[in-house]
């Protein structure tokens, strides 16, 4: 166990160890930068609408989302995604669309999944991305059973789940991480250290020097990748993975990254950190530094760009214009919908009274 940060480039987009380089096609990463750029133009569109009144809550991911797609890229489409909160942009790799997910925040008679989650806690069965939940950690024993499913029926997917170092203080990882050891099972646990749970610094979450230091108890490898650098999470995941279809069971990854925005949009951290502690982690900012990267493989120009933050703009706003333009919210009878693959009969009794009862245009909202 090393407490050293594994890195393939430096903050230049130069190649530190060319060795560990991943082979990626020139059309992948072009893709995967204009996921990053998408992800950082979308929380800075859907920030401004929460500010305007116009979306009720909103969480941004500003300077991780080297995580999403480091993370998502090496997978095949019938591995699983267990996301926390702040990694959007493994959905949109896998085609998630821009309209259903600002229905989503909207809460909209179109979204996706009917009004029965916060804004900003998607579920997308048909890419197998889980649905996400609030309550800290108990997507990490959720991913831990689809991996035992799936090695029960002999088949070689992986579940990959994403948490906060916060998650690591409750008691869900760590039963998780034990199941998971002891069975061997084809899980990656990916610790998203940003160095804050809401308010509580990373100093005060363990004791331990490093988060990935806590597999060894497990019988676990841990690794600690740079957060920020999208080559080297692509590089261990991929560690990772032979691992895991190879029978030799679960890795712990932690990708040392930083949130410079608020946890959410109802959060101020003015009050627990220092202002300018952000600052120090602009230069090391995934984007830019990717950026660098291709425009040193003749990949990037400034014009393409600047092309591409247009042509994602738009469709941001084209997506947006259409989402609220949906009339209302959910009909009130999807609540009966998707829950019972065949609806019990006191259900069905419940469902022809509500549906004919007097209405008022609240019962709509």
């Amino acid at each position: 166990m090393t407490n050293e940060v594994f890195s393939v480039l430096d903050d230049d987009g130069n190649v530190l160890h060319p060795e560990h380089e991943p082979t990626i096609a020139p059309e992948d990463l072009l893709r995967i930068y204009r996921g990053m750029l998408l992800v950082r133009l979308m929380d800075e569109r859907m920030l401004r609408l929460q500010r305007q009144g116009r979306l009720g809550f909103y969480m941004t991911s500003t300077g991780e989302e080297a995580t999403h797609f480091g993370g998502a890229y090496p997978l095949r489409d019938s591995d699983w995604i267990f996301p926390s909160y702040r990694e959007p942009g493994a959905a949109f790799w896998r085609g998630y669309g821009l309209r259903e997910f600002i229905c989503q925040l909207m809460g909209n008679a179109e979204d996706p999944i009917k009004g029965r989650q916060m804004p900003v806690h998607h579920s997308v069965r048909r890419i197998n991305y889980v649905s996400i939940s609030s309550p800290v950690g108990t997507q990490i024993p959720q991913a831990v059973g689809v991996a035992h499913a799936a090695k029960i029926r002999k088949r070689d997917d992986v579940a990959l789940v994403y948490f906060g170092e916060g998650g690591t203080s409750t008691g869900a990882f760590h039963v998780a991480l034990n199941f998971a050891g002891v069975f061997k099972l084809p899980v990656i646990f990916f610790c998203r250290n940003n160095g804050w749970a809401i308010s509580t610094a990373r100093e005060r979450q363990t004791a331990a020097r490093t988060f990935a230091a806590k597999a060894v108890a497990y019988g676990l490898p841990g690794v600690r990748v740079d957060g920020n650098e999208v080559l080297a999470i692509v590089s261990v995941m991929n560690q990772a993975l032979a691992r895991a279809r190879g029978g030799a069971g679960a890795t712990l990854i932690e990708a040392v990254t930083y949130r410079r925005g608020a946890h959410s949009s109802s959060d101020d951290p003015s009050v627990y950190r220092d202002p300018s502690e952000p600052k120090k982690w602009e230069h090391h900012d995934p984007i830019g530094r990717f950026q660098r990267y291709l425009e040193r493989r003749g990949l990037m120009t400034a014009q393409l760009q600047k092309q591409l933050q247009e042509e994602i703009g738009g469709q941001i706003t084209a997506a947006l214009k259409s989402a609220e333009a949906v009339p209302g919210k959910p009909p009130i009878e999807t609540m009966f919908a998707d829950v019972f693959a065949h609806v019990p009969p006191h259900l069905l009794e419940q469902l022809e009274q509500l549906q004919q009862a007097p209405r008022s245009e609240s019962t709509h909202h």
